[in-house]
């Protein structure tokens, strides 16, 4: 049975987006809190995974009842919950040494490497003037970390390849995107990744605060509750419309890192970030405009 299409409304879908990104960097704030206080950041991870899992369950019960609990693909769930806790682990192990707007600027790499294994891994068709915003959108992220003219900080590195697992992430999720439900994906993915970082308690387990253990379901639900207004965003509007949106996280994420750690970016720092959003804005255009040319060539019987 096809289910219904949510009418198209591209305005809601924007301010759903928008929300989603001022709430998702709250998630960073809590992370980085709870690695002050000297909670093991794979503990950090585990709850983001396990509180997530139980956010999200009844939306994907709902949708598919007991079907949920056995994924099509597990071996295809389990590395795409293999690189979301590494890529969660990195980005907040990161956050202990980067204030957030910084770490949330070098994270941002990830739209260049989905537009790379995109073209490497899907056989997606990139043109030269793509190539050229992703080595142009390399250069902003160099300019962030500029490396060898700072003092090394590992927090720089960690943020990378938390961007550089997320994309490889993504552009797994692209490749079955459409087969299951969204929120089934979701659960099934956390479930998996809970499990995962399961293995490591037993060897690192510290008891909990009553206060951390409020920030650590906070972490679950925020973070469900972004991506299910992302989710909901996208069936109202089109990808290439939200995509740019994503880089209003570093506005917020900015804010929040004044406001509770004193840290503001600086002035290399902000040129880095205004050439990397620059390259991913042109990068995500050019594929709404190729887009829009398929779906003229195809014309409107089989435009869907």
């Amino acid at each position: 049975m096809t289910q219904a299409r949510t009418p198209p409304r591209p305005l809601l879908g924007i301010g759903l987006m928008l929300l989603a990104m001022a709430i998702l960097p709250f998630i960073d704030v809590l992370a980085k809190k709870l690695g002050q206080a000297g909670l093991p950041i794979a503990m950090v991870v585990w709850a983001r995974a396990v509180f997530g899992a139980l956010t999200v369950l009844p939306f994907a019960l709902r949708a598919e009842g007991a079907r949920i609990l056995r994924p099509a693909r597990p071996l295809h769930h389990l590395l795409r919950a293999c690189l979301l806790s590494a890529a969660t682990f990195l980005f907040f192990f990161s956050l202990k040494t980067l204030p957030i707007a910084d770490a949330l600027a070098i994270f941002f790499v990830n739209p260049l490497v989905v537009t790379l294994l995109s073209a490497v891994l899907l056989g997606e068709t990139v043109g030269p003037r793509r190539w050229t915003a992703v080595a142009i959108g390399f250069i902003g992220t160099l300019i962030i970390i500029r490396p060898g003219m700072i003092e090394p900080n590992p927090g720089t590195l960690y943020a990378f390849g938390a961007g550089v697992a997320l994309g490889c992430y993504f552009v797994m999720t692209r490749h079955i995107a459409g087969q299951r439900n969204a929120m089934v994906l979701t659960f099934q993915t956390n479930a998996m990744a809970a499990g995962l970082m399961s293995l490591s308690l037993p060897f690192l387990w510290h008891v909990p605060l009553p206060e951390q253990w409020l920030m650590l379901i906070g972490l679950g639900v925020v973070a469900t509750l972004g991506h299910v207004l992302i989710t909901l965003a996208y069936e109202r509007a089109e990808a290439s419309l939200l995509a740019p949106l994503a880089f209003s996280e570093i506005i917020m994420a900015t804010v929040l890192g004044w406001w509770f750690f004193g840290d503001l970016p600086d002035r290399w720092t902000c040129l880095g970030v205004a050439v990397l959003i620059g390259s991913a804005l042109y990068i995500s255009l050019r594929e709404r405009q190729l887009g829009r040319k398929g779906r003229l060539a195809v014309g409107p019987e089989t435009a869907d």
